[in-house]
């Protein structure tokens, strides 16, 4: 018998012997129901106060070769999570390699110093952590939590890892086969393609708008060399920060920090200059991608957004909280929980160092996928010309500091929300001041910003799915909206359309 079968076989029993008890003591047991006023309340209760964080500020320190190092104490348990940050990410990736400081990034605990693969999990394992690597868009970080006695093993492998990779030929073709594969099937998903078409609409040929995981076309293009030009061109001292977060002093940091990147050469030739995000898309809106025979439809609506440093940064949050960036938000109430059209409907609001990007998303049956374009609009419509209640307002608003508080609770969440605020050079106190400025939004503040920022005529919308089940409808409104084969689309360009006279591979 299975140990759950026991535990409810000994609950029925007890339950049994409970019930015979009260009978036999003359306790009447009613099946009349439980009253309303005495049953579970009608309505969810009322958020509670917003809870207070206790968290010393950040220490920034720099060594002579231009590494910062930023530490930020927590002494409650004795563990520390290091990572080493890039100020550099999929921004950076030249123009017909698409996904190479993500490849990079992964290739990085592949080999090292001599290590293999294995030899390199097994060591990390040996201190009682896992290296971690990835690349986002602005940053690229490899990082590991160990118990405070094994820090100084831990930075060395980390060290080795950031500054010695091998970058072995046979790694990087079993690295690239997996991302292809891997790519090919979410691309199969008519989300995943909307959004990577949305993205391109947005910023066209600028640096945020290919994929930063690369394309299959991309990453069979990426060699060896080009991740080695890559790793040296970017991975420099002068571009990186070491973040330490737990059970450690910045007197500990620096010395530690000393002792494993102290000698890490800063190069002689200036750091590459950062790519901007001024090009404007160039595609049509709505966009209709016809995945034939696809059993569901992605929609998504995006625009351009400010970027990290923008003063209204918190506004933008808390508009996206209301608009799509929980459960129970407007998109997800309005699309699933009222109508059934979909699973789950949101948003999401990434505001990068030179711009940003506001994305909803719904996946819905095909022919449902004109309704769900115009509720997306009418949402972001909504919110640009009527106050947010303030009973809405104080639930998002609860939701958005829960979510910041869970994330503060591991020393790796700490360590990625410090190391977030100094990629994009945010004041390192900022971390300690999150609730009160998000309490501190209005409700005028949202549809003035939302006013600016979402306007559903300047909307990138992007249908994938079988086009022939929404086409129609979908052009009664809007008479102009263009249809792509999803097979014939070019990834790695602007329009997603083969340059004239070339055949897509």
């Amino acid at each position: 018998m299975s140990r759950k079968m026991i535990t409810q076989t000994r609950y029925v029993f007890r339950l049994a012997v409970f019930t015979a008890a009260m009978l036999a003591a003359g306790v009447v047991l009613a099946d009349t129901p439980v009253p309303a006023s005495q049953g579970f309340p009608a309505t969810p209760p009322a958020p509670g106060p917003a809870p207070k964080l206790n968290i010393p500020t950040p220490t920034a320190q720099i060594l002579a070769n231009g590494l910062q190092v930023v530490s930020v104490r927590r002494a409650d348990l004795p563990l520390v999570t290091a990572q080493l940050v890039l100020r550099s990410g999929g921004e950076m990736d030249p123009a017909a390699l698409a996904g190479l400081s993500d490849l990079t990034a992964n290739l990085l605990s592949k080999g090292a110093a001599g290590k293999t693969a294995p030899q390199i999990a097994a060591a990390a394992e040996a201190l009682g952590g896992s290296l971690s690597a990835d690349a986002g868009w602005d940053e690229s970080a490899v990082g590991i939590t160990v118990t405070t006695p094994k820090l100084p093993q831990a930075l060395k492998l980390l060290s080795e890892v950031v500054r010695q990779p091998d970058f072995n030929e046979s790694e990087l073709k079993r690295a690239r086969t997996q991302a292809i594969d891997d790519l090919r099937l979410s691309l199969s998903r008519p989300t995943t393609l909307a959004s990577l078409a949305a993205s391109r609409g947005v910023f066209g040929a600028g640096a945020y708008g290919h994929s930063r995981t690369g394309t299959p076309a991309s990453l069979a293009r990426i060699s060896r060399a080009d991740v080695q030009q890559l790793h040296s061109r970017l991975y420099r001292p002068d571009n990186a920060i070491l973040v330490l977060a737990g059970d450690i002093t910045p007197a500990q940091a620096q010395q530690l920090a000393q002792a494993s990147f102290g000698d890490w050469s800063k190069p002689a030739t200036p750091l590459p200059v950062e790519p901007t995000n001024k090009s404007k898309g160039q595609l049509p809106s709505p966009l209709l991608i016809d995945q034939k025979g696809a059993g569901q439809a992605g929609v998504v609506a995006a625009h351009v957004a400010p970027s990290r440093s923008d003063d209204d940064y918190y506004v933008g949050t808390v508009a996206n909280a209301v608009l799509g960036g929980s459960y129970s938000a407007r998109l997800n109430e309005e699309i699933r929980i009222k109508r059934g059209l979909s699973y789950n409907a949101g948003s999401r609001f990434s505001p990068m160092r030179d711009a940003g990007v506001w994305m909803a998303s719904a996946q819905t049956k095909n022919p449902s996928a004109p309704q769900v374009v115009d509720l997306m609009l009418g949402e972001f419509r909504r919110l640009g010309n009527d106050r947010v209640d303030a009973k809405e307002l104080a639930a998002r608003k609860a939701t958005l500091i829960g979510e910041y508080g869970r994330s503060l609770e591991t020393t790796s969440g700490l360590a990625e929300q410090v190391g977030e605020l100094a990629v994009y050079g945010v004041k390192l106190d900022e971390i300690g001041k999150y609730i009160d400025q998000v309490q501190a939004v209005t409700p005028r503040q949202i549809e003035k910003y939302a006013g600016k920022h979402l306007d559903p005529k300047y909307s990138q919308v992007v249908v994938v799915g079988d086009a022939g089940q929404f086409t129609n409808a979908i052009r009664k409104t809007y008479p102009n909206a263009a249809v792509m084969e999803s097979d014939k689309l070019d990834l790695d360009s602007p329009t997603l359309q083969p340059v004239s006279g070339q055949s897509k591979p």
